[in-house]
């Protein structure tokens, strides 16, 4: 029996036997076959084996052994492209490769071997489909996307897409002419992914999706949701990545950093924008790589005393005018700045030198650009059918929908792609307030209720809930940071507390009632005297960070400098005496880049701030200022310890309207002797002689000495050096609830700090 089997087997092959119904031809080169496996490929066709594949434009085709033998000759049944083998000698299940002659240009042939794509079985395992599907991955950017790998031996790439509407789905790229008909992929019905491994592809290879609609309609090519990395826009393809980015040498310091980025601990945020922080001159005015971004930027920001860098968006976007807000490619650094080894690279030395690395992060919204997410599979996949529920008026954007399994998943790994791959220190959460409301920036009617009629999002609600907790079991000491505009309970409380688990949360009320006061004149301030510390009422509520972000100095808001009322040098003198109360208001600190420099100019993303004001003694001084702020922050514990604590801040002054004077205590840990230290804000023109000011003793010793250790007046700032002796010593007069009390003379528009010495 086995022998007729073998002597049919190698009987020779009639036409018949290699017809194949032409209905699928056509169906594949139509690009209409949505499953090419059952076409393509090794199949049994009853005692023989039968390799079919499909090669628009090539002269011929051979099956040959993986030592080269010679296994079958094809016979082309298709001149659209569809060549047909039977092996006399081979089994289902054995390896094989494709001989390809293709003509030239020349006109002569061009012979290429690669394994057959189609020989392969599946590839993503059922237990990770299920976590995908069940929106519990996390590691998308490890199972989707284009994988280098090695699959029986042979390197090549394996790609896996979810588009569960699609009719058929295939890779292109420059390895097939971006022909959508030559690398259909394989559906995984359960989980609605498509995958396929093509030999021999590996990094650097560009690539893109393209897909048929469910209705048949062929939609524009598609960049990978997943992709790790991308061409420099406005190209718009993705680049198969390395596994690996970068081999880390910061063990110390992730280590280290639960115990070390804590409420009781100083954090000091420079917050700027890679493309525009410096420019290269001599070339175009181009934005500086990643390599001498850590060149240059590292050491300036660790010389002024910044615990942390915080980078607006660095995710792949296609409109740099977005300043990243906008983004497409989740999981990929933009290309405009070098490849992704080269930003891992950057991190790495950013945690050397000490100092952290926070991104902004936006699931929020995404643009609608045809290559992108947008209407993916042909269908509302990634956000919702409805645009009351999910486009954005505001960003002319759309919505993602936190409701469906895939898309929470999708989200989450790519905060983890960033904390775990890239051992980014934590993510600022962009545009909270929009997810948590169904109303947010819509009037009536153009928004749907809640299960329960109310205009919560519950299911953003539960997204942010799941992320924080996520973050929080995987990525220990990593912050979480919300910009939260309202008032909604919780932010930063536990989530098995009801809270929503971030670690801080923007204090935007802050920011716009302490803007707001310092922008008046000072004549009229003393109206308004509650504005720059209504924050105080509410410092306690959540943990929060001070900013003075990119927001306040763009689009016709000024610059810090330039918010500033009277003449040149009250503008300086008002800065720095408002930078002097930031840093000693109860919070985290965050600045953006050029408010050190005291700049005019609103900030420009196409330009490079203006570093020749550092030629000015004037400008200096304020970028001075800020070093020592940032240096007393650390180094006074009074200043940090007891920021999300009520007992580290006491009133000494807070009714002098009339005089536009603050002033008040930080308070560390007395019991292991934290000195408190007194703040006395001036924020008038007006030296203002012998001003008494109350302060505490010490237990059994009397009189008191307090220190001068910071006045934003003195000289080495650019003030008029008004001010008092270093030291001081406290008179017997009682004063503001105190037994002793200073008689102080307060310099103009300035903030003085001053510490009891034992």
């Amino acid at each position: 029996m086995q022998q007729e089997i073998e002597q049919e087997r190698r009987a020779p092959v009639s036409p018949a036997e290699n017809r194949i119904p032409t209905h699928l031809i056509d169906a594949l080169a139509e690009g209409r076959l949505h499953d090419p496996f059952s076409l393509l490929g090794p199949h049994q066709v009853g005692r023989r084996l039968q390799i079919r594949t499909w090669q628009p434009g090539a002269l011929r085709v051979q099956a040959i052994g993986l030592r080269g033998g010679l296994l079958a000759d094809f016979t082309q049944v298709d001149a659209r492209g569809m060549f047909v083998g039977t092996p006399a000698r081979m089994r289902l299940g054995q390896a094989y490769r494709l001989r390809i002659w293709w003509p030239d240009a020349s006109g002569n042939e061009t012979m290429f071997e690669t394994e057959d794509p189609y020989s392969f079985g599946l590839l993503l395992s059922d237990h990770e489909l299920g976590l995908l599907s069940g929106g519990v991955h996390y590691r998308l950017g490890r199972c989707l996307g284009a994988q280098p790998m090695t699959v029986n031996g042979v390197a090549g790439t394996r790609f896996a897409v979810w588009a569960p509407s699609a009719q058929r789905v295939s890779v292109v790229g420059d390895f097939n002419l971006w022909d959508g008909r030559r690398n259909p992929m394989r559906l995984r019905h359960e989980a609605g992914v498509w995958e396929l491994f093509i030999p021999r592809i590996g990094v650097g290879e560009r690539y893109k999706y393209e897909l048929l609609s469910a209705s048949g309609h062929l939609l524009p090519q598609k960049a990978d949701p997943v992709a790790r990395a991308t061409e420099v826009p406005p190209s718009t393809a993705s680049i198969v990545a390395p596994l690996q980015v970068h081999v880390w040498n910061d063990e110390a310091w992730m280590a280290s950093r639960a115990s070390r980025d804590t409420p009781d601990t100083p954090i000091s945020i420079y917050e700027m924008h890679a493309g525009s922080w410096q420019r290269d001159a001599n070339e175009s005015n181009r934005s500086l790589t990643w390599d001498e971004l850590g060149d240059r930027l590292i050491p300036y920001v660790t010389d002024l005393g910044f615990t942390h860098v915080q980078m607006l968006p660095v995710m792949e976007h296609p409109f740099g005018g977005s300043w990243g807000y906008q983004p497409l490619a989740q999981y990929a650094p933009t290309a405009r700045f070098g490849p992704p080894e080269a930003f891992a690279r950057f991190v790495d030395r950013c945690h050397a030198a000490g100092l952290g690395v926070l991104l902004d992060w936006v699931p929020a919204h995404f643009p609608s650009d045809a290559h992108g997410i947008a209407r993916f599979d042909g269908s509302a996949q990634y956000e919702h059918e409805d645009p009351r529920e999910g486009f954005h008026h505001d960003w002319n954007t759309l919505i993602y929908n936190f409701g469906r399994n895939e898309v929470r998943d999708f989200l989450i790994s790519g905060a983890m792609e960033w904390l775990e791959q890239y051992h980014i220190d934590g993510l600022r959460v962009d545009a909270v307030a929009s997810m948590l409301y169904r109303d947010y920036s819509r009037k009536p009617g153009e928004w749907i209720p809640n299960i329960h009629g109310g205009r919560e999002n519950l299911e953003a609600v539960a997204f942010l809930k799941e992320l924080n907790t996520v973050v929080q079991q995987r990525c220990p000491g990593a912050l979480m940071i919300a910009e939260e505009s309202t008032s909604w309970p919780g932010v930063t409380a536990p989530v098995d507390q009801g809270g929503l688990g971030f670690t801080y949360k923007w204090n935007m009320g802050w920011m716009h009632d302490t803007l707001q006061y310092i922008e008046r004149d000072p004549l009229y301030r003393q109206y308004h005297h509650g504005e720059l510390m209504h924050s105080i009422s509410y410092a306690w509520s959540e943990r929060y960070v001070l900013p003075v972000s990119h927001d306040e100095v763009v689009y016709g808001k000024h610059s810090l400098l330039a918010k500033m009322p009277g003449d040149e040098w009250q503008k300086r003198a008002t800065l720095r005496a408002y930078l002097g109360f930031m840093w000693t208001h109860p919070g985290k600190k965050l600045l953006f880049m050029g408010s050190e420099l005291g700049q005019w100019e609103e900030w420009d993303h196409d330009g490079a701030l203006p570093w020749h004001l550092l030629d000015d003694e004037r400008h200096l001084g304020i970028h001075t200022l800020v070093r020592d702020l940032n240096r007393v922050y650390a180094t006074e514990p009074a200043m940090h310890t007891a920021d999300a604590d009520p007992r580290g801040f006491a009133w000494v002054v807070r009714d002098d309207a009339v005089n536009s004077v603050h002033a008040y205590l930080r308070q560390g840990d007395a019991a292991v002797g934290d000195e408190p230290l007194l703040v006395v804000l001036n924020l008038t023109p007006v030296v203002r002689h012998h001003y008494r000011v109350g302060v505490p003793g010490i237990e059994g010793q009397s009189p008191s000495v307090w220190q001068t250790i910071l006045n934003t007046d003195a000289a080495v700032y650019g003030g008029s050096n008004a001010g008092n002796p270093e030291f001081m010593t406290a008179q017997p007069h009682g004063s503001h609830g105190h037994d002793q009390s200073l008689e102080l003379t307060l310099p103009p528009l300035s903030a003085m700090i001053l510490k009891r010495s034992t």
